[in-house]
């Protein structure tokens, strides 16, 4: 069992993992720090973030500010006596809040920095075709992603990869190097490396918003599949198709690629009206394999395609 004591902020699915691996490791978590509940759904009921949800079921401390900098809050998180503090997936803290443990607070972020600093580094390791990406473990200091790093694990992006099975890989790898990283600073064989200084090459990896995710069919076929699985299965790339009755609206969720020439206008639709769905852009076509419709359920195109008859001519 560790003496060192812990306090751990997060709130997301991605930040549990790492959690469970403290817990059921034998880590001293004093303490958990996650957002407050808010309303969700038509019923607008008061939706419990992941990390409450676990961090209820293992009987941790939980604290939920509204303000990090409000004084209450600072008094109760000063009363865990923290000496090391973990933040996966949470919000920009303070200086007040990320310095105040003895030995610094720590980040692990989904990528190998200084590459993808923000807040969709796996999404845009996907949309931008890389084959590898990783896990990061780095001291806070006042900038976003610049702190120095602890240590790096690298994960290898499949073709098969879209932005849900990267995710988990991702956790998982960051789980295994966050118990690895807080067992260096416990024992005191902490050796930091300085990010370089490369801000005019290093990719971003700024916030995923609508306008990111609509569909240019006139790109590059590759860069089209690359933005639809980089996106899927959340937010979803989506795009407008001009249907027998008019406009609509489809998220894309998975599709492959047919490499070959055609005279066809990009962004024009081909359909057997039973099977299959393509549409045609730079380079070929892409079969679209699972879509929705706006306003309905996630199906593959078969089952979509026998219940609407939008392409039919």
């Amino acid at each position: 069992m560790s003496d060192l004591r812990i306090v751990y902020m997060g709130t997301p699915d991605f930040a549990v993992y790492p959690l469970k691996c403290l817990v059921e490791g034998g880590y001293n978590v004093v303490g958990v720090v996650t957002m407050p509940d808010k309303p969700a759904g038509r019923g607008l009921k008061l939706s419990e973030s992941a990390v409450k949800k676990y961090a209820v079921g293992a009987g941790l401390p939980l604290l939920q500010p509204v303000s990090l900098k409000d004084e209450r809050f600072l008094h109760e998180l000063k009363a865990l006596n923290p000496q090391l503090g973990i933040v996966v997936a949470f919000r920009m803290l303070p200086k007040v809040v990320w310095a105040m443990p003895e030995r610094g607070t720590f980040n692990l972020h989904a990528s190998v920095l200084p590459d993808y600093r923000g807040a969709a580094p796996i999404n845009w390791a996907l949309i931008n075709g890389d084959t590898e990406t990783g896990v990061t473990t780095f001291m806070l200091d006042e900038q976003i992603d610049t702190g120095d790093i602890i240590e790096v694990r690298k994960v290898p992006i499949t073709e098969e990869d879209n932005a849900g099975t990267l995710h988990d890989k991702l956790m998982y790898a960051g789980g295994e190097l966050v118990l690895h990283s807080v067992d260096r600073i416990e024992q005191g064989k902490l050796t930091l490396h300085k990010q370089p200084d490369i801000s005019e090459k290093m990719r971003p990896a700024p916030k995923i918003f609508k306008d990111t995710c609509k569909i240019d069919w006139n790109n590059d076929i590759v860069a089209v599949k690359n933005l639809i699985r980089g996106l899927s299965p959340y937010p979803a790339a989506w795009t407008d198709f001009d249907g027998k009755y008019g406009a609509v609206s489809l998220k894309i969720f998975a599709v492959k690629t047919e490499f070959c020439s055609h005279g066809l206008i990009c962004g024009e639709v081909v359909t057997d009206g039973r099977h299959a769905l393509k549409v045609a852009c730079n380079g070929g076509f892409i079969h679209i394999l699972e879509l929705q419709l706006s306003g309905k359920k996630r199906m593959d195109t078969e089952a979509f395609l026998r219940g609407n008859r939008m392409f039919d001519k």
